[in-house]
């Protein structure tokens, strides 16, 4: 594995594309990892509806530059990524507000919905958590994946980068599950069953604008000017993270990832010299919540939920939902279509795809509570 990582100058986004092709111009090209024909899943920071100068989601030239670079190795790039909110409709919602949506239209290149592109049952060896996960179907079949993540703080790992972006791979029920584990230590190890079995081949990091304090989606906008880029994410994370003043070896992920013998502790860097560069990021305060007790956690997670029903009055019993449930979830009880919620993963494509909006969601009254509905 080459674990370099190129840092590069980007005053602004008017710079991306010669940023973006010069960093991993650095590291050896994009042809060395993209072959003729190869279907290429760039995999973007897309957490919510926000839009590019929140800095909480990769920004869409960035996303823009590396279609035209994968269209000039030859591949085919496909954009991808599922959001982190629990209400139907928000990955859509955050593709359009990202940007992300009008870069898809402008390069003609498909655009994937996780939540609804459905997901494959995958078998994770010598897992600490995870021993089988739900993982988007995008993600499995693409011949090669670029992550794309934003440099961000954030309350629970952080530090967020290239390792942690791969959590959009998953159901929002298992991102949730995860969560559920209380403790930033088994969290991290969570991240890393999943990294295991969907690890990217190119991370390329947006760190023109990245986002210090109480991040992943509340902090604040800290201009930087930098792109990064490695083919090793956790040595990527590292150097990222050292460059904004923080100890990689406490960032839950990279410890994790270290642990399971992927990157190296110290990686060689190309390019701009990381002390010329760096910038102390101010930590999040928000992560209070992971001092409490897990049972505590574990006890009011488990209280939220927003669940998919079917309104058995509008239901025509098309099969649309039937035919696109990953979990096979979906059963015929005395003639009604049912969900059954042990097997439900949370991706919604029953209701994103039923043609007579006959699915519905139901709170929990703390979800009512908390989202004001």
């Amino acid at each position: 594995m080459d674990n370099r990582v190129s840092i590069v100058r980007c005053s602004d986004y008017s710079n991306s594309f010669e940023a973006v092709n010069q960093s991993v111009e650095l590291i050896g090209g994009l042809s060395a990892i993209v072959s003729k024909g190869d279907r290429v899943l760039l995999k973007p920071n897309v957490l919510g509806a926000h839009k590019p100068e929140d800095a909480v989601t990769t920004h869409p030239s960035i996303v823009s530059a590396v279609c035209q670079l994968v269209k000039k190795a030859g591949g085919i790039p496909v954009i991808g990524d599922g959001a982190g909110m629990t209400h139907p409709g928000a990955t859509a919602d955050a593709f359009r507000e990202s940007g992300i949506e009008a870069v898809s239209k402008e390069s003609g290149v498909e655009l994937i919905n996780f939540q609804t592109a459905g997901f494959v049952k995958v078998d994770v060896p010598e897992a600490r958590h995870f021993s089988r996960l739900f993982v988007s179907k995008a993600v499995m079949e693409a011949d090669v994946i670029i992550s794309l993540p934003k440099l961000k703080t954030h309350e629970l790992t952080y530090y967020t980068g290239a390792v942690k972006n791969m959590f959009g791979a998953l159901p929002l029920k298992t991102r949730k599950e995860m969560h559920l584990l209380a403790e930033r230590k088994l969290f991290g190890e969570g991240i890393i069953d999943l990294y295991s079995v969907a690890k990217p081949h190119l991370a390329i990091m947006d760190a023109v604008v990245g986002m210090e304090g109480n991040g992943p989606s509340h902090g604040t906008p800290v201009p930087t000017g930098l792109i990064l880029a490695s083919r090793d994410c956790v040595s990527l994370d590292i150097v990222a993270a050292t460059m904004i003043g923080f100890d990689p070896q406490k960032i839950p992920t990279t410890e994790a990832a270290l642990e399971r013998g992927f990157g190296i502790k110290k990686p060689q860097t190309i390019g701009v010299l990381p002390e010329n560069v760096r910038i102390n990021y101010k930590p999040s305060s928000t992560g209070i919540i992971y001092n409490f007790p897990p049972f505590m956690i574990r006890f009011f997670g488990e209280q939220f939920t927003v669940r998919p029903r079917i309104d058995i009055s509008k239901c025509i019993q098309c099969g649309a939902c039937i035919m696109n449930c990953s979990a096979k979830a979906i059963e015929n009880e005395d003639g009604n279509l049912r969900i059954n919620d042990k097997k439900c993963i949370l991706c919604y494509c029953c209701r994103e795809l039923c043609p007579e909006d006959a699915v519905t969601v139901k709170k929990s009254l703390l979800a009512k509570i908390v989202t004001g509905t």
